[in-house]
């Protein structure tokens, strides 16, 4: 039996029909009934029988800290993909990313000892690697973590996670780690997902930004965890990026293959330095949630570049294209938009 956390979100949702595509026999945590939606509409985009697929996963409800609820969902459980998180750069959310990210992820390793799970993936970020002060040089997965550096919350948890992971090797666990780019995946076109800079530049983006970070398909990553949970490879990390892009490139592809004007105006740093501080006014006068903080400016700007060869060497694999996952998402956003 194979557990899947975070079934309801992006990866998870893609990795869930992976495998029970291919016969799997799966079992998958939720939290709230209602994203289950989500899931069978992912599956609904790749087959005509997504309602049938959908019925072959054993869904357990339960979150990440409900140790009673989390022990039903492992029996019988010997592989584990632990694709749950939080995902938030707003300072105030850092102890419920704590909660969540590092706590939840401490829980799910104590389990997979005590239930003798034969291996487990865990999907970590990118944020959760170190970066070099040369721009210029590709980071990789030996760059060090810098715990001095101005790390966003979102980074701290998820580097926190994986001391978790690396803690359950130490205490015979076998484990993966994947260190996945922005990942870019249909079906949620709202909230923290890739998705939503779909939909976003679809309805009209004014600025553009020159920053640049990695990117990756969806169908990527889960190919790539499949492959290493189906591997001898134990106790290794892997950045799974498919190419490095500035976020003004990214925003013209997509409004290319949506076919409606890229953003025109460039945001300066000066620019992004009051819109934060803006936000965080706003923030404090209204008690409303952060959208855009002093990190997520930050990066805005930052040039960040990722080396994949590990993983291409690996398990001999080749990366889809942006250009071709970039065209694949936008023709599922505009059949979504038509069903509407």
């Amino acid at each position: 039996m194979i557990l899947v956390t975070g079934g309801t979100g992006l990866v998870g949702s893609h990795l869930l029909y992976k495998l029970v595509s291919n016969g799997e026999n799966v079992r998958a945590i939720y939290r709230r009934e209602k994203t289950l939606r989500r899931v069978t509409h992912v599956f609904s985009y790749f087959s005509n029988n997504a309602e049938n697929l959908f019925n072959k996963i054993d869904w357990v409800e339960a979150n990440l800290n409900d140790i009673p609820k989390l022990q039903t969902a492992f029996d019988g459980v010997t592989h584990v993909y632990h694709c749950a998180a939080f995902v938030s750069f707003e300072p105030d959310k850092y102890h419920l990313l704590r909660r969540v990210n590092i706590k939840g992820s401490a829980n799910i390793v104590n389990l997979c000892i005590s239930h003798s799970v034969k291996k487990l993936c865990y999907v970590s970020s990118i944020a959760a690697i170190g970066h070099h002060a040369d721009s210029s040089k590709l980071i990789t997965e030996q760059t060090e973590w810098n715990p001095e550096d101005d790390n966003s919350v979102y980074a701290i948890t998820k580097y926190g996670a994986e001391l978790e992971i690396w803690r359950g090797t130490q205490e015979g666990l076998d484990a993966v780690i994947v260190n996945p780019g922005i990942i870019l995946g249909a079906g949620y076109w709202k909230g923290g997902s890739s998705g939503n800079l779909f939909r976003k530049i679809y309805e009209g983006m004014k600025y553009y930004v020159n920053g640049v970070v990695g990117y990756v398909d969806v169908f990527d990553v889960v190919d790539t965890m499949i492959s290493l949970m189906k591997s001898s490879i134990t106790n290794e990390n892997y950045i799974l990026v498919s190419e490095n892009l500035s976020f003004k490139d990214f925003q013209n592809k997509v409004a290319n293959a949506l076919k409606v004007n890229p953003p025109k105006k460039e945001a300066k740093p000066w620019l992004l330095n009051i819109a934060w501080r803006a936000d965080w006014l706003k923030h404090k006068l209204t008690g409303s949630r952060r959208s855009f903080t002093k990190h997520t400016a930050k990066s805005a700007t930052s040039i960040t570049m990722y080396d994949n060869s590990k993983i291409k060497n690996a398990i001999d694999f080749e990366f889809k294209p942006i250009n071709q996952s970039i065209d694949e998402i936008c023709e599922l956003y505009l059949k979504d938009l038509k069903q509407r």
